[in-house]
Order: C-alpha cells, then structure tokens, then sequence
C-alpha cells in the first residue's frame, strides 16, 4: 500500500517549521521552502535548487506539494475577468475568478465544493453540497491561478466569494487567512481580504474573537424576513436581527465596517419602498451596501432590474446617507456567476 503524503500547503507556516526541525535540518531551510511555495510559486520540490538534493527527495517522499490541476481557463471579452476551473485529487471541480480592478486584481476564491444552502440566485448550491476545501487546496487557487494568468500583475485582493459558505469552513478558512497574511506566507494583508457569508450567526462571532482585520461581507438581498427567507432559506434559522446583532458584535470588537451585498432581482427585492427599509435597517451602522445586478443564470429564472431602478434605489440609499456602491458586472460572457461554470462542464458542456 502506498503511504499517502501530507499535503505541505496545508501546514501552517509554523507547523512547516516544526517538519523541518523534526527532519533535523537547519531552521533556514523551512524559510527556503516557504519562500519558494509562496513567493516563488513554485509547483515541485525539484525546482526548489537552492535545497540540498537528498532534502528535496525527502520531501517528494513525504509531502505532496500542488492539490489542484487546472481543467479549464476562459477569458471574458469583455473585461477581461479570467475564470479557472480546477480539479481536486479526489476529482471534484472547484471554481475560481481573477478580476482586473483599479485598485489590482482581485482574486475570487472557493472554500467549499458546491453548497448546502441553497440560495434562490446562486448556481452553487446545485447539485448540493460535496466536501469542505483544505487551507491548501484555498491557497492552490490563488497561487496557481496568478501562475496561469495571462496578466504579468501579481493579485494584490481576495475575495472569499465563490463556491460555498467560508464560515461552515472554520478551521480552514481560519488557517488559509494566517497563511495569507504571513510574511513567510503570501505576505498579503488582512485589510486586503473580504470573507463573504450567508449570516451564520455564531461562526460571526467567533470570527469577531479572532480579531482579525478582514472586511466582513454579509449576503443580505432583502431587508425584511419574509422577502430574505423566500431567496434564502438560511433565514429561517438566522434572522436579518439575529445578523445585525452579531455584526454590531464584529463591528465593536474589530473596529472594520460590514459590507452588506444586495443582490437586485427584479420585481423581487428592487422596489423603492425596500430601499427606504434597507436604509431605515442600517441606519447608524457602521457599514456600506453593494448594490449587485443579479447575474443571469441558466438554472434560475431570475431577471435583472432595468437600469433606472437600479439607479433609483441606489439614490434612495444615498440620499438617507447609506454608504453604497454598484458593483460592476463582471464575467458575465464566461458563466461569471458563482458555480456556473462547474455545474456546465460537471454535465458535459465542455
């Protein structure tokens, strides 16, 4: 029987430390590696030359270092966003995006395979939930997919926004983080980072202890219980006051702002009078409303409002003194929305 490989990226930096030790070398050489995974992005013991030979065979025997192979790469034509497809070791399909902003790409990442939560406008959840990503197979994405892109710019933001609910991911998500922001790590600021979640009140408030500066993005959609629990069922067992308690919470204990995502669906949650309660909801919040366009999606029949009631409630917030924003469509040429592009290979539309 073959002995099966720790996978490396899914040691914290600490913990690569420690390996090294326990192998008996220097302490220097755990920094080499570390430096060549994540500054140097490399994909095979081999190429780190700076490693003793019979290292690097130790290595090979005991480590696994890549945990995605990339299946699929499609390049918007209309903005550039580049959408990767990645296959686990176990063969399951995980997606990712990388979007060119002005402030620097921006990566889109997935913490679970497919999602249990069944959001009325996500394509995630089809299918149903499959497994929870490792920390590794989290920073897999970003590192191979600044290794594929056909842009020279280094990724600069991540965005825990794709597949899947980060918070029903804790250890993981908790670990990829620290990986992140370590210097022996990515290197890549706290106050670069925006954890997305349905509202899962008590991972909230344990993220709140962690007192991580992260932006944290809460999915809202409505600003009442029975409009949010019609397009997420999740509501029924987390109330929009039960999220703002919690929020309040994060907010105290953290000292960032929320950001509250709003996807708009016509004739769902668009109205001008759900404006006014949005705004009356968060008045005196430390918080920012992003204002989404839902995204078309095959599965759901869902539309897009029409430009002027998108413009419309965006100043009905503005004008009550909501901080808001609309995000910009991105992808949409290349099944940009989350889970699309996994769902439609995963039933042979390759």
């Amino acid at each position: 029987m073959s002995k099966t490989k720790k996978a490396i990226k899914n040691l914290s930096t600490d913990e690569v430390k420690y390996l090294i030790k326990e192998m008996g070398e220097p302490s220097y050489r755990a920094d080499q590696i570390l430096d060549w995974l994540y500054k140097k992005k490399a994909t095979r013991f081999d190429e780190m030359t700076n490693l003793p030979n019979n290292l690097r065979e130790n290595l090979k025997n005991e480590l696994e270092t890549n945990l995605l192979t990339l299946v699929k790469k499609m390049i918007s034509n209309e903005d550039g966003t580049e959408k990767f497809l990645y296959k686990t070791q176990d063969g399951e399909l995980l997606e990712c995006a990388l979007m060119k902003q002005d402030y620097g790409n921006t990566i889109c990442v997935s913490s679970q395979i497919g999602c249990g939560l069944a959001c009325a406008f996500c394509a995630s959840s089809k299918g149903g939930f499959v497994r929870n990503l490792t920390s590794g197979e989290m920073l897999d994405q970003f590192i191979l997919s600044e290794k594929y892109s056909d842009d020279d710019e280094s990724i600069k933001n991540i965005v825990v926004m794709g597949m899947g609910e980060p918070l029903y991911n804790y250890s993981n998500l908790i670990n990829f983080l620290k990986t992140v922001n370590s210097e022996k790590g990515l290197g890549i600021s706290y106050r670069n980072v925006t954890v997305s979640t349905c509202g899962i009140v008590p991972k909230i408030i344990k993220l709140s202890e962690e007192r991580l500066p992260i932006t944290l993005a809460i999915s809202l959609h409505a600003p009442d219980d029975k409009t949010r629990s019609k397009i997420m069922p999740i509501n029924e067992k987390y109330s929009i006051k039960d999220i703002l308690d919690s929020c309040k919470i994060y907010m105290d204990k953290v000292g960032r702002r929320v950001t509250f995502e709003y996807i708009l669906i016509k004739g769902v949650n668009d109205s001008i009078k759900k404006a006014k309660d949005l705004s009356r909801l968060l008045k005196g919040l430390l918080c920012h409303v992003n204002l989404i366009p839902v995204n078309p999606i095959d599965e759901f029949n869902m539309n897009r409002p029409e430009q002027k009631q998108i413009n419309d409630f965006y100043e009905t917030l503005r004008q009550n003194k909501i901080s808001v924003s609309i995000r910009k469509e991105r992808g949409t040429d290349i099944e940009g929305a989350c889970g699309q592009l996994r769902s439609k290979y995963s039933h042979g539309c390759k």
